[in-house]
């Protein structure tokens, strides 16, 4: 019922994720869906990728809420999850670098990001309709020279190995390719 769909930059990761929210849309016309989005506009840069982000969504799925939480995850994902809605969150890399690599105050310490870890998955396990998270894997190439991003790589490789053992399917996306790692298709 849940999915994890992992890739790289420009993977077609949000597509895929768009997709499983259209065909939900599709199969009843009771049902909604709702993009929990984590991203922050610090820069001008990020701003434009924001709104071009909106704005292709609003294009492809307008009948897709957005809600914009970008720290507190579990307590978004509890309160909005509801029957015949599914709920995507996109994504969980940029949830964990405001958890982690804030751009105002402290970092979490290694109990706050275990607790908010536990607080996630008890609001993906409780949640009753369907849940596609979207994040980047990053940990396939050489270890950071420094410690602060060696320890992110380390907790997104950790929360992907939770967040993967709760959900039923598992998608990693190549060049816009969906290779089925976990699941009925595997």
């Amino acid at each position: 019922m849940h999915e994890l769909i992992l890739g790289g930059q420009r993977s077609g990761k949000s597509r895929c994720a768009e997709a499983r929210a259209q065909a939900w849309l599709a199969g009843d016309p009771a049902r909604s869906a709702l993009l929990i989005a984590a991203a922050q506009a610090f820069d001008d840069e990020m701003r434009s990728r924001i709104d071009r982000h909106r704005l292709d969504r609003a294009a492809r799925l307008p009948a897709m809420s957005t809600l914009e939480e970008p720290v507190a995850l579990a307590d978004a994902l509890r309160a909005h999850a509801k029957e015949r809605r599914l709920i995507v969150v996109d994504c969980l890399t940029l949830w964990l670098t405001n958890l982690l690599m804030p751009q105002r105050g402290e970092p979490l310490d290694d109990a706050a990001l275990a607790q908010a870890r536990d607080a996630l998955l008890e609001a993906l396990h409780a949640a009753k309709e369907p849940v596609v998270l979207v994040s980047n894997e990053i940990g396939l190439g050489v270890s950071p020279l420094g410690a602060g991003t060696r320890r992110f790589v380390d907790e997104l490789g950790r929360l992907h190995q939770a967040v993967a053992e709760a959900c039923s399917s598992v998608t990693l996306m190549v060049a816009g390719i969906e290779v089925p790692v976990k699941g009925p298709n595997r």
